[in-house]
């Protein structure tokens, strides 16, 4: 299947001196693509939201947000190095009849699409999308002789039986099925989940990190997170804009009060994106048609992007 090309998203400040992502971002095949820190990849599907839809409209949303971002990073400098491999193929599968069976279909070609990037030793920046993405995303790391963890920014645990199928509440219980090592939640709320989902999440070696435990100290949170995955070979982080309270993000698709604030996950996300286990990202269930008019949720986002970048530049 084609990927869509990514589409051209400028700088928007008339200040030579002035250096966006817009000015940056590079479209590129998918051939090329390990010549860069780190590669976006456009995945606009919403077809497994249980609440609210509107992500599919996300990665073209974040792109435009991005490009208005500038690049330094008062400690680490200009963010470089980063490329554009467009959208993956899904977005047809948005209106079909049978969500249940679109969504297992969705996943398989997310899941072939992202071994690609992958197997060219790209640190891939997924743009989604609803929760349900993060199987295909991560599952290209299992299987193999590396043990896989995910630190997951998140007001749910997304642990929910899959009796019914697979939906945006279900990928962490499919993962875990498909050999996921371990789980480390940040920013759960209290009262956004149910026990025996918490339960399973223990009990399967998961760790869970309250909103409450951020607020008092998040670089001290995402070590604990990054520790509790010490046994990990690779990491993947996944960002669920509704971990962020309401009232900077309205536009996720489940925003609920009592979440982190925007200066907390991205200190957060900085830290986690230095740690050079971490070899993917991905931004889920910011939906723009759900959000303020002065796009509030889509800025955060877009500027959670340019924090785990910043994370990674730290590497070097």
């Amino acid at each position: 299947m084609t990927r869509t090309d990514p589409p051209t998203c400028e700088g928007t400040s008339s200040d030579p001196n002035d250096e966006q992502f817009g000015h940056v971002v590079r479209p590129t095949e998918i051939e090329d693509a390990s010549d860069f820190r780190a590669v976006l990849v456009g995945e606009p599907y919403d077809g497994a939201v249980i609440g609210r839809r509107g992500a599919r409209e996300g990665p073209a949303a974040i792109r435009r947000a991005l490009a208005g971002v500038k690049t330094h990073h008062f400690d680490e400098g200009a963010v470089a190095g980063v490329a554009d491999l467009g959208d993956l193929p899904i977005e047809a599968y948005n209106d079909g009849d049978d969500p249940e069976n679109h969504v297992a279909d969705v996943q398989a070609v997310v899941t072939d699409e992202a071994a690609a990037v992958y197997e060219r030793g790209a640190l891939p920046v997924f743009l989604g999308g609803d929760n349900s993405l993060t199987v295909g995303n991560v599952t290209p790391l299992l299987g193999g002789d590396d043990s896989v963890g995910v630190v997951s920014f998140d007001a749910h645990l997304d642990c929910r039986d899959t009796t019914d199928g697979p939906t945006s509440g279900t990928p962490y219980r499919q993962l875990f099925d498909a050999g996921l090592d371990r789980l480390a939640v940040v920013g759960a709320r209290h009262f956004e989940t149910s026990t025996a989902y918490a339960d399973f999440l223990r009990d399967s070696g998961g760790t869970i990190l309250t909103a409450d435990e951020v607020g008092r100290g998040p670089v001290e949170t995402a070590d604990f997170a990054l520790d509790a995955l010490a046994a990990c070979d690779r990491v993947f982080v996944s960002l669920d804009v509704d971990v962020l309270d309401q009232t900077a993000a309205p536009g996720a698709s489940a925003p609920t009060p009592g979440g982190v604030t925007t200066r907390e996950l991205f200190s957060m996300l900085r830290r986690v994106g230095a740690d050079p286990r971490v070899v993917g990202f991905e931004v889920v269930e910011c939906a723009p048609p759900l959000d303020d008019e002065d796009g509030r949720t889509v800025s955060a986002a877009a500027r959670a992007v340019a924090h785990f970048l910043a994370g990674v530049v730290s590497r070097d």
